[in-house]
């Protein structure tokens, strides 16, 4: 199978191995998009691309840019669209609902979302969800054999409207217990610090799913302490309870939680390997890789006719 899968250029997460996975997996012909060309997919198809050379376009770009073009990304055939935010579109932010708006136009392409339950959702929807969860990146975050000095942390970012509800969580828990909130730099910086780490805590708040953190601590051998996101969430990833994590609703269940661990060494011990094990055999980037491209070569639904004004369009860029 040959992919065209187009990535953006500038992006926070580091992910080139999850990119790396794909093209291992497939034959991939992989392009990095400046925010520019994302904002002109019109003219780079016309520059760069001939489409008929591909049995599938795989988009993982701006969500924002992607919605300003839907009448030119309606031309494109074998479409396949790989989102690892679209839980926000069932969450109080500025793209609630956009996300099935934005999908509804596109009704032959199939969505890979990083959510199991999203995906439900959206497949009750009537679209073409299918699930494959988040990952990390086994070439940065290992477990080091060195000292967890820091008893409770949080490592990353607060400082959005989607993650109101985490900033929320942490404040109030670091009112009652010795949390450290911090950021670091990606890579080694980010792996040393969460390997001195012994309980990281996920709050994951509202949003349905669990993010890339709670695969990253556990790979580096935290505890991971997550935000429960629902029972089908933890079967489709086999998070159990105080085996391979630490499941929690609300600070008081997570303070009970913590008496037990700090009380008990062979118990924090346990979690912690199989949680790492869990990660390690499940969750690198190269199986998430490998996860994506075999759910990109089931065939997609029959695409309907594209009418000539919808062609005319999408090439004069309306």
């Amino acid at each position: 199978m040959k992919v065209l899968f187009l990535v953006q250029k500038e992006q926070r997460a580091i992910l080139d191995r999850l990119y790396d996975g794909i093209a291992a997996a497939c034959e991939c012909d992989t392009r990095w998009l400046s925010s520019a060309e994302q904002d002109d997919l019109r003219g780079y198809f016309r520059r760069h691309v001939q489409v008929e050379k591909y049995d599938r376009i795989l988009f993982f770009l701006r969500f924002k840019k992607e919605i300003r073009q839907v009448s030119f990304i309606r031309t494109l055939p074998n479409l396949v669209i790989l989102e690892h935010d679209a839980y926000q579109n069932y969450i109080p932010c500025k793209y609630t609902g956009k996300f099935s708006r934005h999908y509804r136009q596109l009704p032959w392409a199939r969505v890979i979302s990083s959510g199991f339950m999203v995906s439900q959702r959206l497949r009750e929807e009537g679209f073409d969800a299918v699930f494959v969860p988040k990952g990390y990146d086994q070439t940065l975050l290992q477990e080091q054999a060195v000292e967890r000095d820091i008893e409770l942390a949080f490592v990353g970012s607060t400082n959005s409207v989607a993650y109101s509800g985490r900033k929320a969580l942490l404040d109030e828990l670091g009112q009652v217990e010795p949390l450290v909130v911090t950021r670091t730099k990606s890579g080694e910086e980010y792996c040393a610090t969460l390997n001195r780490i012994r309980f990281f805590v996920s709050a994951d708040v509202g949003m349905g799913e669990y993010m890339i953190k709670n695969f990253e601590a556990m790979a580096c051998g935290c505890v991971l302490l997550a935000y429960n996101q629902g029972t089908a969430e933890n079967e489709a990833l086999g998070f159990i309870d105080m085996h391979n994590v630490v499941l929690y609703q609300d600070i008081p269940e997570l303070q009970r939680k913590l008496q037990l661990l700090r009380a008990d060494e062979l118990l924090v011990k346990r979690i912690a390997e199989n949680g790492r094990d869990l990660a390690v055999s499940k969750y690198t980037f190269a199986r998430i890789g490998q996860w994506i491209v075999d759910e990109l070569k089931a065939p997609l639904r029959p695409r309907t006719q594209v009418g000539l004004f919808d062609r005319l369009r999408g090439l004069l860029g309306f």
